[in-house]
């Protein structure tokens, strides 16, 4: 496929995506707000033109990048930033995290006269794309107007390499104008060099998630409200999906009956990847017989609460903090597993599904230190968790032995900025 044919079959998309956004909107009404910025109109918003362009996708890719944006502000705070992204999450941890000493905007679909009129807009010297968010016009016409292209925490796994494999072509022209890439891993830099990109623009930095901030206060809170729960256990399924019809939240909300018919004292802190499952999530659990709480409306559980919805945005380590155990969702069904370094860095003991393709060489190394388990099922969820709960020894040495892991990777900000302030260096 040639970028000609892909952009013809964008616009024949159009009203697709345009379905797809009032679908989404049916359970997150955020998704009908802000259409024109979608396609590069933005009336009388109050816009400056940037230096630089972030490109976060959402929550997670926005979390990895405030660090290096940081960062980047502390060595030149006379430079303009944007921050784009794609979802309303993601929109919303912008300005929850980085206040107004950076610009935000939705980045528009890649119709090459939106991406034209968003960069006549902007007219960014540079712009960063994180980790696997690759836009054929967008980087087609940044690369004629001269604009710095930076592919930044680059990860690529298998699967991804076979859609992309599919449409080679497109693959190779894009990766060929990107000015440097920093990698995550060696696998992700070979994946990288087997689609087209020329090897020398390429260098492994690791992984920006492991420098990722620990929240003081977040997490002093979340201490202080485990002590008003007098010893009670805390097992935390973080981040739970669904795909094509099978909620992962059925799988654990099956293990924890088994374990609460042995540990009736054990919470179970459930908390959904997006905020529109948040009603259903709740739902689902009342069904199956459980007294929830939800902490929008109670804030921690009461001692006869067996399941604390996590409903609020944002407060992830709260929830993180709260917990003797994690397990990551995203695993148990095959959407590829979210973000485990967050637990790691915080010293819990973690637990994966199998499907883990988005942080396959994280999970390597932290299996390896024998700190984090990967089950096959509920059943083996159950069985696990109970094994370390009877076992609070073993919680403390897996904890000690995933943050390790953090540790010793730590510095991937710092490398990624190198490149990065050389690129700013050379730009018009």
């Amino acid at each position: 496929m040639n970028r000609f044919i892909y952009s013809v079959l964008f616009y024949l998309a159009t009203p697709a995506l345009l379905l797809r956004l009032l679908w989404r909107s049916l359970r997150a009404p955020d998704y009908r707000k802000r259409w024109a910025e979608r396609f590069a109109f933005y009336g009388d918003l109050p816009l400056r033109r940037v230096d630089v362009v972030f490109h976060t996708v959402s929550v997670g890719e926005v979390h990895a990048a405030v660090p290096l944006i940081r960062k980047l502000q502390a060595h030149d705070p006379a430079l303009e930033i944007l921050v784009t992204t794609t979802t309303p999450t993601g929109s919303a941890r912008v300005p929850a995290m980085l206040g107004d000493t950076v610009q935000h905007v939705y980045l528009p679909y890649d119709y090459p006269g939106a991406v034209n009129r968003f960069l006549d807009r902007f007219a960014p010297r540079l712009l960063v794309i994180m980790e696997t968010e690759w836009w054929p016009n967008l980087v087609h016409c940044c690369a004629v107007r001269g604009v710095k292209l930076m592919l930044a925490n680059a990860r690529l796994s298998e699967k991804s390499q076979g859609n992309y494999q599919r449409m080679h072509k497109l693959a190779e022209e894009m990766l060929k104008s990107f000015d440097a890439v920093t990698a995550q891993s060696q696998h992700d830099r070979e994946r990288l060099v087997a689609l087209g990109l020329p090897p020398a623009k390429v260098e492994i930095a690791g992984s920006m998630k492991y420098d990722m901030m620990l929240d003081a206060d977040m997490l002093v809170q979340a201490r202080q409200d485990k002590q008003a729960m007098a010893g009670r256990p805390v097992l935390i399924a973080a981040s739970t999906r669904t795909l094509d019809g099978e909620a992962e939240e059925e799988k654990i909300l099956q293990a924890f009956g088994t374990l609460v018919a042995e540990r009736p004292d054990l919470l179970l802190v459930l908390v959904p990847r997006h905020p529109e499952r948040f009603d259903a999530v709740a739902a689902m659990a009342g069904k199956k017989g459980f007294s929830i709480a939800r902490r929008s409306r109670d804030r921690i559980a009461l001692p006869e609460q067996q399941v604390l919805i996590g409903d609020s945005m944002g407060e992830m380590q709260y929830y993180f903090g709260l917990a003797d155990i994690a397990f990551v969702g995203g695993s148990l069904v095959n959407t590829g597993c979210q973000n485990i370094i967050e637990p790691a860095a915080i010293g819990l003991p973690v637990i994966t599904g199998p499907s883990r393709y988005n942080f396959q060489a994280v999970s390597e190394a932290m299996v390896a230190v024998q700190g984090m388990l990967v089950v096959a099922d509920a059943a083996e969820l159950a069985a696990v968790v109970k094994s370390l709960l009877d076992d609070p020894s073993r919680q403390q040495v897996m904890g000690e032995a995933v943050r390790s892991v953090v540790a010793a990777n730590q510095g991937a900000t710092a490398r990624n900025l190198a490149v990065l302030s050389g690129l700013l260096g050379s730009a018009r």
